[in-house]
Formats: C-alpha cells, sequence, structure tokens
C-alpha cells in the first residue's frame, strides 16, 4: 500500500482557484421539441402534447354564427353532448369576457382525457379554438438569503434564465449523480442527499482511512507541497458540495442559495480525493451512477438519469472511459461534463472529448467566454462558470465548508471555473426529465443546444451553441411554449453520433430517423451540420432523402483552407417524403487532413 502520493494521479477537479484570499478554495436519435401547437384540427396525440399538465377547465371559442358564441343553453347542451362523446362529465360554467365559454371538466382528468376531450371540441367544425385553462404563478424570487448575489441564474444579460422554468419544473423525480470529491454535511443540501458511494479504492487517495464504502463523505482533499507533483500545498476544496449546491440547494428556506434543480436529488458519489482520482474508480462511478453492475458494489437503489463530472485529464478519451460513458447513456443517463479550464481546445481533454457526453464551456458575468475556459468543437454548450478577475461576486456563489483541511463550520463561498458551469447544466437537465420523463440523452442534448441563446459576449475558438436557456428549454420539452429548435420554428431531429471522417477515403454517413410527419418535408428544410475538419476545403457534403435522392450542401473547393463546418443550409424538399431515413453523406476527396462528424440536424 502507498503511503504517499508524488505525482499527480488520473482526473482532477474542473476549477480555477481565485488570487483572491477570500476563495478558501477557489446512438441516432430523433427529437420533436414541440412548439405550443395550434390545436385546431389536432389529433387526440397532438393535443396530448398540448397539455403540459392535468387541466380542470377548458376555454372554448364558438365561430361567429354558431348558437352556442351567443346562448349559454347552447354552450351547456354542447358540452353535455361532448363529454358523452368523450366519456366525461362536462359542465358549461361562465362566459368570459370574450365571449368564450369556461368549461369545467368535472373530475381531474389526465392529460390523455383533457386531449380526449380537446379532440371532441376539435372536430366540430363550429369551435374556433380549445385551450386548457392553465394555472398561472406568481413568478416571485425565492426567499434564500444570498439569491440576490446568484447572478447566474437570473441576471439578463448573462445568467441561464432559471426562474422562469420553476413554475414548469423544479427537478421532482430526479436524481442527479455527482461524481466528484463526495459531500460535506451541509444543512443548506442536506434536505436534498440520497445515498451515494465512495469509489477511491487506493487508501493513500481517499484518506480516510480505507479503499471503497458506502460513504461518500468528504474528508478534505488538502496536499502539502511537494505532493501530488506540485511544488505549491492546497487546502480542501469541497469541490463536491459546491458542484451539489449549485444543482440541487433547498430552496425557499430562507438561507442561503437557490439551487437550480431545487427539488432534485442529489447522489453524492466519490472518486476524487487527494491528488485528482484514477479513470478506474471513475468508470465505476460512472457504471454504478446509473444502475450498471459493479463487482463487490451493492446495486444503486437511487439511480441517477443525470450525471455530473466537473472533474478531467490530458490526453484522448480511453476506449474504457468511453465504454462507461455508452452504457449510462445507453442506460438512459445524460452525462455532463467540464470542459477543462486551460484556455485550450476541449479536443485534448478528456471526458470532455468522449463521444454521447454533454461538454459545457464557462461564461462570465459579461456572457464572455471565461479567460481559462476551454473551447472548440467539442463544446456543446456554454453556461456561467464566473470570471473573478475583476472581484469575487463575479464568481459562482455556493455551499461549502471553512475547514482548511478537515471539516469545519459550513460555509459559502464563490467559485470559477468549468466546474462551476457543468452543474448549470446538469440541474437544467434534472428540471427536463423532471418536466418530461421520456426524454432520451440525445433528445435532452439536442433541445439544450436547439433553444439556447446567442453568447451575449464574445468567444474566440467556439462555445458551443451558445449560453443555455432554462426558461426556454423547459417549457420547449415541456409543451408550454414555442421553444423550438436552433431559433427558428419547427420540430426538430438531430444526431449527436460522432462519425469520423477518413483521409481522402470513402463517403461516411449519420443517419436521422424522422417520423411522426405527415405529407411531405417543408421547401425551406434547414439542414444543420457540426463537422470539424481541419482543411473543409477537402469536404464534399450531401444530404441523402430517404429515397435515395440527393441534395449537395457542399462541394469541395482548394482554395478554402479554412477548419471546420458549422453552418446551417436550406434546401427545397417539398418533393421528399417527410418520414423516413434522412442521412448526411461526407467525403473527404483530399489527403493530408482528417475530421469527425460531430452531429446534425433537420428542423421542418
Amino acid at each position: 500500500m502507498r503511503t504517499s502520493l508524488t505525482r499527480a494521479t488520473g482526473r482532477k477537479l474542473i476549477s480555477v482557484a481565485a488570487v483572491s484570499v477570500a476563495l478558501v478554495a477557489a446512438t441516432t436519435t430523433s427529437v420533436a421539441v414541440a412548439q405550443e401547437p395550434a390545436l385546431q384540427g389536432v389529433t387526440p396525440d397532438a393535443a396530448a402534447q398540448a397539455v403540459a399538465a392535468p387541466a380542470e377547465r377548458l376555454i372554448v371559442g364558438y365561430k361567429s354564427g354558431a348558437a352556442e358564441a351567443t346562448s349559454n343553453k347552447a354552450a351547456d347542451a354542447d358540452a353535455a353532448a361532448k363529454g358523452r362523446e368523450a366519456g366525461e362529465s362536462l359542465d358549461f360554467q361562465r362566459r368570459l369576457g370574450t365571449g368564450a365559454a369556461l368549461v369545467d371538466l368535472g373530475e381531474k382528468l389526465s392529460k390523455t382525457d383533457v386531449a380526449d376531450v380537446i379532440a371532441e371540441y376539435q372536430a366540430d367544425p363550429q369551435v374556433a379554438y380549445v385551450v386548457p385553462d392553465r394555472i398561472k404563478k406568481p413568478m416571485a424570487d425565492p426567499n434564500d438569503t444570498e439569491y440576490g448575489k446568484q447572478w447566474d441564474l437570473f441576471e439578463s444579460t448573462a445568467g441561464m434564465r432559471v426562474p422562469g422554468a420553476w413554475s414548469t419544473s423544479t427537478g421532482a423525480g430526479v436524481t442527479v449523480a455527482v461524481i466528484d470529491t463526495g459531500y460535506v454535511t451541509h444543512s443548506d443540501v442536506a434536505g436534498n442527499i440520497v445515498g451515494g458511494y465512495d469509489f477511491i479504492s487506493d487508501p493513500a487517495m481517499s484518506v480516510d482511512g480505507d479503499g471503497r464504502d458506502s460513504n461518500p463523505a468528504d474528508p478534505g482533499d488538502w496536499f502539502a507541497a511537494g505532493e501530488c507533483g506540485e511544488t505549491k500545498g492546497s487546502s480542501s476544496s469541497w469541490h463536491g458540495t459546491h458542484v451539489a449546491g449549485t444543482i440541487a440547494a433547498v430552496t425557499d428556506n430562507n438561507k442561503g442559495v437557490a439551487g437550480i434543480a431545487y427539488n432534485a436529488k442529489i447522489s453524492p458519489i466519490r472518486a476524487l480525493g487527494k491528488c485528482g482520482g484514477a479513470d478506474s474508480d471513475i468508470i465505476d462511478a460512472i457504471t454504478w451512477a446509473s444502475g450498471g453492475t459493479v463487482p463487490g458494489v451493492p446495486a444503486n437503489t437511487n439511480v441517477a438519469k443525470v450525471i455530473n463530472m466537473s472533474l478531467g485529464g490530458g490526453g484522448a478519451c480511453s476506449a474504457a472511459t468511453q465504454s462507461a460513458i455508452t452504457g449510462a447513456v445507453n442506460r438512459g443517463t445524460t452525462v455532463v461534463v467540464a470542459a477543462g479550464n486551460e484556455n485550450a481546445n476541449a479536443s485534448t481533454s478528456n471526458p470532455a472529448n468522449c463521444n454521447n457526453v454533454i461538454t459545457v464551456a464557462a461564461t462570465g458575468r459579461t456572457g464572455a467566454r471565461a479567460s481559462y475556459s476551454n473551447f472548440g468543437s467539442m463544446v456543446d454548450i456554454s453556461a456561467p462558470g464566473g470570471e473573478m478577475r475583476t472581484g469575487d461576486a463575479n464568481g459562482i456563489l455556493s455551499t461549502l465548508n471553512s475547514g482548511a483541511k478537515t471539516p469545519s463550520t459550513e460555509s459559502y463561498a464563490y467559485y470559477q471555473g468549468t466546474s462551476m458551469a457543468t452543474p448549470h447544466i446538469a440541474g437544467l437537465v434534472a428540471l427536463m426529465k423532471s418536466a418530461n420523463s421520456s426524454l432520451t440523452p440525445a433528445q435532452i442534448e439536442s433541445a439544450i443546444k436547439s433553444n439556447a441563446r446567442a453568447l451575449p459576449g464574445s468567444c474566440s475558438g467556439g462555445c458551443g451553441a451558445g449560453l443555455a436557456d432554462a426558461t426556454k428549454t423547459v417549457q420547449a420539452v415541456a409543451g408550454t411554449s414555442g421553444g423550438t429548435g436552433g431559433g427558428t420554428t419547427g420540430t426538430v431531429f438531430s444526431s449527436s453520433t460522432g462519425v469520423s471522417i477518413p483521409d481522402n477515403g470513402s463517403a461516411v454517413e449519420s443517419s436521422i430517423a424522422v417520423s411522426g410527419r405527415t405529407g411531405n418535408a417543408p421547401s425551406a428544410l434547414k439542414v444543420g451540420v457540426d463537422i470539424t475538419h481541419t482543411y473543409r476545403g477537402d469536404l464534399v457534403i450531401t444530404l441523402v432523402a430517404p429515397d435515395g435522392t440527393t441534395y449537395p450542401l457542399k462541394a469541395s473547393s482548394s482554395s478554402d483552407s479554412a477548419a471546420d463546418v458549422n453552418t446551417t443550409s436550406t434546401v427545397d424538399a417539398s418533393s421528399e417524403a417527410a418520414n423516413g431515413t434522412w442521412k448526411l453523406r461526407v467525403q473527404d476527396v483530399a489527403s493530408s487532413d482528417t475530421g469527425r462528424i460531430n452531429g446534425w440536424k433537420l428542423t421542418f
């Protein structure tokens, strides 16, 4: 057994310490992100998508000239008749100021039952519209005493617009696994903590006296000068506790900070200790967190649908790590990872450069890419991570501990880093899963990207789809607003499966299966392409329709020496059936350069 560590080992937490003393430690899948549909003439299934929650009343507008438009008796009789057809008991309540009829649905109905009633009204040519009588809630700020300092949640310039999502979802029913340094008791998070595990197998790294066990408590990760390959020592970071607070701090409890998904649960999984964490431990942590089996470890009773990994190291994504991530995603768990803090291309950092993860870059309070944040085509999305060069208050405030080495009193502190940006997205995923439990990891990633807003500040090198917008994204997946893909109106189908492009080789293809559409594709079909390539002039890019018809998107050009293709093209595909398997075909027709299809999407 080793008793000391003299070099850096494995993965490390991804935060950036501030100079200030105040900082104690510093599968192709289609997605249909629905806009709010016009309810006229919809099918029961479509009507169900328009009802974000079980409704108790409907607002029915009749066409001018219909008896029900002016006669309460006629409207009441119509409600009763339509109720009989749908197998429900309906009752006309009153006339609104607009002339519409308010119809009571009787006993509280499910979304499917409400959709059935809506469909009955829509089948009536005398009905102009019918909509659920939705309940609105006051948009009051939570009463947490430090909430006013959480600019990252609410500020209009560069906040993630979280408060507007809370009327739709608060994360209830979702568990988020935080694979990190563990958790040190904090009263502002404790109410949302469920069982986790300590996966650190090396006692010298674990520093809690043993190897793996069921106690994920964080004993501290401090090290002295000369240890861990560092000339200077470091205090304990309590990193996992800071991350946990951002995701799910107890909210509206008149103390501390507010969590993004404050009704979600946190499963603390300890894989980082003194000097970092070993890939083997992290791989087992990913597997166990997502419901997989790890030899010698009891079955997980708190399976997570979201994994947060604010950690990273240099080099390519190993086959072993990729296998664990793929397994987690196949089990339905979304994996969110930090892009890294080296102010370098994220392709050099793993697991940021692994497939099937959501890689997160960090922005500061102005909305520009944080000076330390990694960038590049591997980045999927940006989120607030803080920029403390201009003051601690421009960092991310969350839960912490005051102990320099071992746990002491609970506290709060500002941190900065892609470690801080990552839990913003993990919290957003929890909100999404709570609002729509059927979402797959691929659909979640696509919806986050499609509903992002343009980065308020500058970004050199690539910051993904933009700054995540919690309100727009959550409303989109819940069917309560016009949130869509890529800033356009329409339904988005996408693929985030990476495909390597061989140098001067045969064409490769990535497929998207489109279903649930009627008729032909639109005359202005949007084709969004994200390709990494060192010399894009070598590339020939083609859209292939389900019947094999090809639509050129890009020709090769010896004069185009720039890198990468990240653009949206418009294709007249009105002669093609919408449903079927669409393909993006890419060929490198010259030598000396290689690339990768990172993903692509169709917006109908």
